[in-house]
């Protein structure tokens, strides 16, 4: 999954079970997989020919509300696993664990629910792909990811698959074939490509900018084998350059959908956060880490606005 916030309150937290069970889930996390999701489902059901309204109403919600609900439950099960871990750092001491708000059982037995609960939305509303692909976010996130990342400084390589997934459930849920074949789909791979090599650039500058935090809890980022920055700013550098080139492809991919609009919002924005990133190689400051972090926050939706908006247009003319 997309990496969490860079800060977290450390004002008192809110005692209700509500606030809490609502923190585990990482709401802007859980916001950013589900809107990746939709996009999947707009620009594959645009190319593929989904019609009429009550389809339509059908997949959005079952994609939207099944993605929510699973994303929500991996993201409950990544505080569960890391509890003590988050206790020894800055911004998560005061999540609902390690601040004892709730229990270690309770917060197991909520993600657990919801991922469940999630992907049987997704199995009953958009069929057994979308549910698949949900399962196997929240599995690759909680088993693969979680695990490596006291381990090795590649879990951010691992962590951007299970980021870049969700947009899958959406395409899954409106591509044709039989049994795998939706998995496939181009669209889905080449939105998966945009969110994988989006996440890159996005969480260096968060580990860099957390890299004492991480360094307390235990956790290897490339920050903390990298003290002076030279390989973070290469590599913050290589993959907001690789942005254009992924953004590009839906004009590929989908000509029908995707063209001057989405072509210069991929060059612009792409340019702008190489530009940052360029900014933070020659400096190495926490503020030009966080330039390139909230660039890759406008980046994102700016792009994801013009190439869905653009794919609209074109489908009514």
């Amino acid at each position: 999954m997309p990496a969490e916030p860079v800060e977290e309150s450390a004002e008192a937290p809110h005692q209700s079970l509500f606030a809490a069970c609502k923190e585990l889930t990482k709401p802007g996390i859980t916001k950013l997989v589900t809107i990746t999701a939709l996009v999947g489902l707009v620009l594959g059901g645009l190319h593929h020919g989904v019609s009429g309204w009550g389809e339509w109403v059908r997949l959005i919600l079952g994609v939207g509300i099944g993605t929510a609900l699973a994303s929500g439950g991996a993201n409950a099960l990544n505080m569960w696993y890391e509890a003590d871990r988050d206790a020894l750092m800055k911004r998560t001491k005061n999540r609902p664990i390690p601040a004892r708000r709730l229990t270690s059982g309770f917060v197991l037995l909520f993600g657990l629910a919801m991922c469940i609960i999630g992907s049987l939305v997704l199995w009953l509303t958009s069929g057994p792909m979308p549910a698949l692909v949900a399962i196997i976010t929240a599995g690759s996130y909680i088993l693969a990811y979680t695990p490596l990342k006291p381990i090795t400084i590649s879990n951010t390589l691992v962590g951007a698959i299970p980021g870049a997934l969700p947009t899958m459930i959406g395409t899954a849920a409106v591509a044709p074939g039989m049994g795998f074949e939706p998995l496939g789909d181009k669209i889905g791979l080449t939105l998966f490509f945009l969110m994988f090599v989006w996440q890159l650039p996005h969480f260096f500058a968060i580990a860099w900018m957390c890299r004492a935090d991480y360094q307390a809890g235990g956790f290897k980022m490339l920050p903390s084998v990298d003290p002076q920055g030279n390989h973070t700013a290469a590599v913050m550098i290589t993959t907001a350059a690789l942005m254009i080139p992924v953004a590009l492809l839906p004009l590929v991919v989908i000509p029908e959908l995707a063209g001057w609009a989405t072509g210069a919002a991929a060059v612009i924005l792409g340019l702008g956060l190489v530009a940052m990133s360029i900014r933070f190689a020659r400096s190495r400051t926490d503020k030009d880490a966080r330039a390139v972090f909230f660039g890759s926050i406008i980046h994102l939706p700016v792009y994801l606005i013009v190439l869905v908006g653009e794919a609209l247009v074109r489908f009514w003319i």
